[in-house]
């Protein structure tokens, strides 16, 4: 076995795969890539039982073959080769020899054989979405799930696929985000809860073209086709608590106000707050919001007004200074508005502007008890 590939190119597509591998793994094969050889193509594939990702690249090869290989030593040494063709070689005493323009490297290879096997998905699903879409869907939501090993159903983005409209959904119980899509369809309404970690992955990758993605599921697994990558993962098993019945639908209160005032101004003031509440207080009267933070515990204390268009009754309400900072972060519109009630009930934050056709998007953020 034997073949020719850029060192760069190959790199480029093994950091990749990388991502999946965890720091520490129950088996060692999955400390290896699985290098599958075809003559000109060579499919390297990394794995954490979960979920599973390969991708092709082009070589220069007459040969085939498979083996694994050590994915740590393998890239730490991509990483030092300027941009030049590299030669890899299996030699008889079960290592794989690289050859470069300075020198050789010989690393020990294991048995492909012991690599875990492909999932095959049977009786699924297919919808087809742009991959500038699902990468717009996947930001807007992922930051939102939670990390409660107990509810592993929010640990994960809420897939709400019907003939009408796709929608995700992400939520940790304090905040929720809904990413709506009216333009896209699916061929039949179904719903699954995708893990966090191959939708980070696939944020990392899914460019902003308008490239096809294609996502074929069943009860159990999801797989991501784009390119010369596929994508294949475990869904979280569980039924996805109901969020509509969280959300307020009478909101006469409303406050619109620049996005990227209300954010340098609540990162300016949160700096401010108890370090264990990351509480902050909105206090908005006529078109002027007060925002302002206190940690008693060491004096510490930043108040700050800003003009804003508001309609609705004087009010105050205190927010954890994290979520909005992450909720506002994540939306890209010159203006939004926050939407709400009373001050124990959740605050609902939309863009006014920079939305696609037939793009919505929904931010719930719960309040926190003000300290009189």
């Amino acid at each position: 076995m034997k073949f020719i590939v850029s060192s760069t190119y190959l790199q480029k597509q093994l950091q990749v795969l990388g991502g999946i591998i965890n720091n520490s793994n129950t088996l060692p094969i999955l400390d290896n890539f699985l290098f599958e050889l075809k003559h000109s193509s060579l499919t390297v594939s990394a794995s954490d039982l979960e979920s599973t990702m390969s991708t092709t690249v082009n070589v220069e090869s007459e040969s085939e073959g498979k083996l694994a290989v050590p994915a740590k030593l393998l890239l730490d040494t991509l990483k030092t080769f300027a941009e030049q063709p590299l030669t890899f070689v299996v030699e008889p005493n079960n290592t794989i020899e690289i050859s470069s323009n300075d020198g050789k490297y010989a690393l020990a290879y294991v048995n492909a054989d012991e690599f875990p096997k492909p999932i095959d998905l049977k009786d699924s699903s297919q919808t087809i979405i742009p991959a500038n879409i699902l990468n717009s869907a996947i930001n807007k939501t992922v930051f939102a799930t939670g990390n409660d090993d107990l509810r592993p159903v929010m640990s994960g983005v809420f897939f709400q696929f019907s003939t009408e409209n796709l929608t995700f959904v992400a939520t940790d119980a304090h905040k929720l985000v809904k990413y709506t899509r009216l333009d896209l369809k699916a061929n039949n309404t179904t719903e699954f809860i995708m893990p966090k970690k191959p939708l980070n992955l696939l944020k990392g990758i899914l460019g902003s073209d308008n490239e096809d993605v294609s996502i074929e599921y069943n009860d159990s697994n999801a797989k991501f086709s784009f390119g010369n990558s596929i994508l294949i993962c475990r869904l979280i098993d569980g039924k996805y608590p109901n969020y509509e019945a969280v959300i307020p639908k009478e909101n006469p209160n409303q406050l619109s106000i620049g996005r990227n005032q209300f954010l340098n101004s609540v990162r300016r003031v949160s700096i401010f707050s108890n370090k264990t509440t990351h509480q902050i207080r909105l206090k908005i009267a006529g078109a002027e919001l007060n925002i302002s933070a206190e940690d008693i515990d060491y004096s510490n204390k930043a108040e700050e007004r800003l003009t804003c268009d508001y309609q609705g009754d004087d009010m105050q309400i205190g927010f954890n200074s994290r979520f909005l900072n992450e909720m506002l972060g994540n939306l890209e519109s010159e203006e939004v508005k926050l939407e709400m009630s009373l001050p124990n009930r959740a605050g609902i934050l939309t863009p006014v502007d920079g939305l696609d056709t037939g793009e919505e998007v929904t931010m719930l953020v719960m309040p926190v008890m003000l300290n009189s």
